[in-house]
C-alpha cells in the first residue's frame, strides 16, 4: 500500500512516497522537490561476500534525458552512453554521506541506485537526489543509521540562501552542499569564489540548521512503513564448524593480547619517514605476529584469517592513541606540520606549460595545453547544453604507488579528483574576453603518499603561470585529518594526512584557496559526523597550511609569464559591430573560409561581435586578422586605400576595396586629363590608389583616383588620352580573356 508524506521545506513542498513502485527493492521512494523528482531504491545480498576486507557498498547514480524532456544530440547513439562526469561526482557525493553510518564489519552487498525521473530547470536534483537515498536507506532495514539530510547553501548580497535555484546559484559566492545531521557533518562539498573561512564556517553551520524538516519528513516515513524482514541468509553449520569458530574465537583473543603488547614497540621504536619504512613496520607486525602463532602450531590458513581480521585495525587504534595521548605521529611530524614542499617550472621544453610539485612522497606534475576559443568542449545532460573552456584531467597511474595492475580508463576516482581540483582554479581562471584561449591542464600523479588531488591543485597553479595564463592569483590545497575516539572524547586535527593516518575516527577534509580566501572544499569522514568545533579548528590549522604552501608557489614563480611559449598558439580578439558578422562569414560560409584556407588559421565569432582568430604562425594570424578588420572597416569620405580593379564599364571601373565591398571610379576620376574608355587606361587586376569622394545615402561608394602621388607613375604618357576625334592614344594591352565593358565574371553586388 502506498504511504505519502509531505512539509514545507523552505517554502516549496518535499513530497516522499513508498509503496507503489520498485515492489521487489529492499526499499524504494520517490522524492519530489518543486516539480523534480527523483526514485531511490535500496537492495541488500542475503548472502555475505567472503575473503574481503571492507564493507561492499555501491551506490549508482543515473541521469535520464527524458527527465528534462530531452533526446541525445548524437545522430547515431541515442540511447544513454557512459555516466557523465556530473552524474560520476553526484554519486560520489552521496556514496560518501551514507557509507560512515553502515556497520563496516557486515559483508553483505548494498546497492543504492538513485534515478532522476524528471527536472524542473528549479530544483537541483542533487539534494533531492541525497534525500532520497537516506529515505530509501531508512526504510530499507540494512543496519544503517540513518537518517540524515542534505542541503545547499548559496550567499546573494552577504544573505545566506538555502536550496536555491539554478539563477540563485548563478549570482552566488558560493556553492555549498552539506550533509548530516542539524548538528554534524558527515560531507561537505563546496566551492566559492575566494571566501573567508569565517563565512564558509557559518554557511556549514546555517545549512546544517535549516536540514532539520528534511530530516523529520523521513522519520515520520519510518513510523508509515513497515521494513522488509532482510536477515542475513543462515548456513547450516556443523559441529566441525562450530568448533572452528570457537578456535578462531580464541585465537584472535590471542592476537589480540600479543598486538596490544607489541604494535607500540614496533610502531614507534624510531621515526618512519618514508612510506616505504611504515608499510615495511606494518609489515614486520603482521611478521612477527605470524611467527607467534606459527610457533604455537597455528596452520597457515588460520594464522593469515587472524592477521587480516586484526593487524590493520590495531595499528589504526595504537596511531590514533599516539596522536591523542602523546601528540605523536608515526614520521615524527607536529600535528600542525606540513611534509617538505617542493616546486619548480619549465620542465619540458615545447609544452605549453609545465610544473612538478612534491609534498613528502606525493609527486604531481602538470601540463598545460592552450588551444583555439572553438576547442570548448560540449557539454550535454539533463540540466541543458553548455560549454567549458577551463578543464583540469587527473590521471592516478599504478605505478604511483608502486603497484602493476591493468590500465582500464578513467575510474570515478580520477574524475573527482580532476574535478576538485578544476573547480579549486575556476574563480581565477580569467575570461575570454581577457584570455580567449581554451585551456586544458592534465596532472600526472608520479607519486601518492596523501593527496594527489591536492597537489594536483597545487601544480596546476604551477602551470598555468608558466604557460603565463593569467590567473587572478596562486591556487594550492591542503589536506586535513582527524584523530578520533569513536564517542568523540577526545580528538586532534591533522594537517597534511598520510597513508596510515587515514583510518577509522578520521577525516579527509580538503581545503583549496588563495591569499584572500577559500575557493574550494571536499570533506569525507570516517566518523558518524564532525562537531562544529571541529570544523572550526580545521579551518583555522588549514589557512596556516594554505599560507605556507603559497609562499613556495610564489618562490618557483612569482606571476604569470609575460609571454607565452613559443610553440603556443596565438590568439587575437576584438570586437565587431555584431551586424557585421554576415559580412565576415559570407553568403555559405564563402568569405570566413576563403580567409581560413589562405591563413590556417582558425576563426571563432561569438553573438556578441567578439571576434578570436588562432594560429601558430604570427605573420599568418595577423593576416588574417587583416583581412577580417577590412571587411568590418567602416568606410568614410577622405580615406585612402589601395584596393583591386575587378570590373570595367564604359562609365568607370569598379576597384575592391574589401572582400565585401567596392567602390566605382568614374571615367572622369581616373586621371588629370580626359580619358574617353576606362579600358584604355585600366586593366582588369590592376593595383590603384583610391580616395573616397562620398558614400551616398544608400551606401555606395564613390572613388577618385586624382591628386594622388602613388597614381603620377600612370599618368607620365598619357596613357589612354582622348584626343579631339574621340580615339585614344593609350596603349592596348590584353585583358586576361575578361570581356572589358560587360559583367562577364558574376559578383555580388557591392552597393
Amino acid at each position: 500500500m502506498e504511504k505519502i508524506v509531505s512539509c514545507d521545506w523552505l517554502g516549496r513542498q518535499l513530497i516522499m512516497k513508498t509503496g507503489k513502485l520498485a515492489l521487489q527493492a529492499d526499499a524504494a521512494v520517490i522524492v519530489q522537490y518543486g516539480e523534480t523528482v527523483v526514485m531511490a531504491t535500496v537492495v541488500q545480498n542475503k548472502v555475505a561476500r567472503t575473503g574481503i576486507d571492507f564493507f561492499p557498498l555501491m551506490v549508482e547514480f543515473q541521469e535520464k534525458l527524458y527527465a528534462a524532456g530531452i533526446i541525445k544530440g548524437s545522430r547515431w547513439v541515442k540511447r544513454e552512453g557512459r555516466p557523465t562526469d556530473e552524474s560520476v561526482l553526484t554519486g560520489r557525493m552521496i556514496d560518501r554521506s551514507i557509507r560512515p553510518l553502515f556497520n563496516q564489519e557486515d559483508k553483505r552487498d548494498v546497492q543504492v541506485i538513485v534515478t532522476v525521473l524528471s527536472v524542473d530547470q528549479e530544483n537541483d536534483h542533487d539534494v533531492v537526489s541525497l534525500v532520497a537515498a537516506s529515505a530509501a536507506l531508512s526504510i530499507a532495514n540494512v543496519g544503517w543509521n540513518g537518517p540524515i539530510g542534505g542541503i545547499r547553501v548559496g550567499r546573494i548580497e552577504n544573505e545566506f540562501v538555502f536550496n536555491p535555484t539554478y539563477e540563485q546559484v548563478a549570482k552566488s559566492d558560493i556553492d555549498v552542499i552539506v550533509a548530516g545531521t542539524s548538528s554534524k557533518s558527515i560531507m561537505i562539498e563546496a566551492n566559492a569564489n575566494e571566501i573567508s573561512e569565517d563565512v564558509m564556517y557559518e554557511a556549514i553551520i546555517a545549512g546544517q540548521s535549516k536540514m532539520q524538516p528534511a530530516i523529520d519528513l523521513i522519520k515520520k516515513l519510518q513510523q508509515e512503513v513497515t521494513p522488509k524482514v532482510t536477515h542475513e541468509k543462515q548456513v547450516l553449520k556443523s559441529e566441525e564448524d562450530i568448533k572452528n569458530e570457537a578456535e578462531k574465537k580464541e585465537l584472535l583473543k590471542d592476537g589480540e593480547v600479543w598486538l596490544k603488547e607489541n604494535v607500540n614497540k614496533i610502531l614507534f621504536n624510531k621515526e618512519y619517514y618514508s612510506k616505504g619504512e611504515r608499510k615495511a613496520a606494518v609489515t614486520a607486525i603482521k611478521e612477527q605476529l605470524d611467527a607467534y602463532l606459527f610457533a604455537k602450531n597455528i596452520s597457515a590458513d588460520k594464522r593469515d584469517s587472524v592477521i587480516k581480521s586484526l593487524v590493520e585495525k590495531a595499528v589504526d587504534e595504537e596511531i590514533t592513541k599516539a596522536i591523542l595521548e602523546d601528540g605523536r605521529r608515526v614520521d615524527g611530524r607536529a600535528i600542525n606540520e606540513i611534509r617538505d614542499l617542493n616546486a619548480e617550472v619549465a620542465l619540458i621544453p615545447r609544452d605549453h606549460g609545465t610544473s612538478l610539485f612534491s609534498r613528502g612522497e606525493t609527486q604531481v606534475m602538470s601540463i598545460v595545453t592552450l588551444g583555439a576559443p572553438g576547442m570548448e568542449q560540449s557539454l550535454e545532460g539533463i540540466e541543458g547544453v553548455s560549454k567549458k573552456r577551463y578543464m583540469h584531467h587527473y590521471n592516478f597511474p599504478p605505478y604511483s604507488v608502486g603497484e602493476a595492475s591493468p590500465l582500464r580508463g578513467t575510474g570515478r576516482r580520477e574524475i573527482g579528483h580532476g574535478a576538485l581540483a578544476e573547480k579549486a582554479l575556476i574563480p581565477v581562471i580569467p575570461t575570454k574576453e581577457e584570455f580567449p584561449y581554451t585551456v586544458r591542464v592534465v596532472s600526472e600523479t608520479l607519486g601518492s603518499n596523501g593527496s594527489s588531488s591536492m597537489a594536483s591543485t597545487c601544480a596546476s597553479t604551477l602551470a598555468l603561470m608558466d604557460a603565463g595564463v593569467p590567473i587572478k592569483r596562486p591556487v594550492v590545497g591542503i589536506a586535513m585529518g582527524l584523530a578520533s575516539y569513536p564517542d568523540m572524547s577526545k580528538w586532534k586535527v591533522l594537517t597534511d594526512i598520510q597513508d596510515l593516518e587515514d583510518g577509522n575516527g578520521g577525516m579527509d577534509f580538503k581545503i583549496t584557496g588563495t591569499s584572500t580566501g577559500i575557493t574550494a572544499i571536499q570533506l569525507d569522514t570516517k566518523t558518524e559526523g564532525l562537531m562544529p568545533e571541529i570544523i572550526s579548528q580545521t579551518f583555522k590549522q588549514g589557512r596556516e597550511a594554505l599560507n605556507n604552501i603559497l609562499e613556495i608557489i610564489v618562490k618557483a614563480i612569482p606571476s604569470p609569464r609575460a609571454e607565452l611559449s613559443p610553440y603556443a598558439p596565438r590568439i587575437i580578439s576584438f570586437h565587431v559591430d555584431t551586424e557585421k558578422i554576415g559580412a565576415i562569414i559570407g553568403p555559405g560560409g564563402k568569405i570566413i573560409n576563403k580567409i581560413i584556407d589562405e591563413t590556417g588559421v582558425s576563426i571563432d565569432i561569438d553573438d556578441d561581435g567578439l571576434v578570436m582568430i588562432c594560429g601558430t604562425d604570427p605573420i599568418k594570424v595577423q593576416e588574417a586578422v587583416r583581412q577580417v578588420k577590412e571587411i568590418v572597416h567602416v568606410f568614410e569620405a577622405g580615406e585612402i586605400l589601395k584596393g583591386k580593379v575587378v570590373r570595367i564599364l564604359d562609365f568607370g571601373a569598379f576597384v575592391e576595396l574589401n572582400a565585401s565591398q567596392d567602390g566605382m571610379v568614374h571615367v572622369s576620376e581616373l586621371a588629370p586629363y580626359r580619358v574617353e574608355k576606362p579600358s584604355d587606361f585600366l586593366t582588369i587586376g590592376d593595383i590603384v590608389t583610391v580616395k573616397i569622394k562620398e558614400i551616398d545615402d544608400q551606401g555606395r561608394i564613390n572613388l577618385s583616383m586624382k591628386g594622388i602621388n602613388e597614381n603620377e607613375a600612370m599618368w607620365k604618357d598619357e596613357k589612354g588620352k582622348s584626343t579631339s576625334d574621340g580615339r585614344s592614344n593609350g596603349f592596348s594591352r590584353p585583358n586576361n580573356g575578361r570581356s572589358q565593358g560587360s559583367d562577364s565574371t558574376p559578383r555580388r553586388p557591392r552597393f
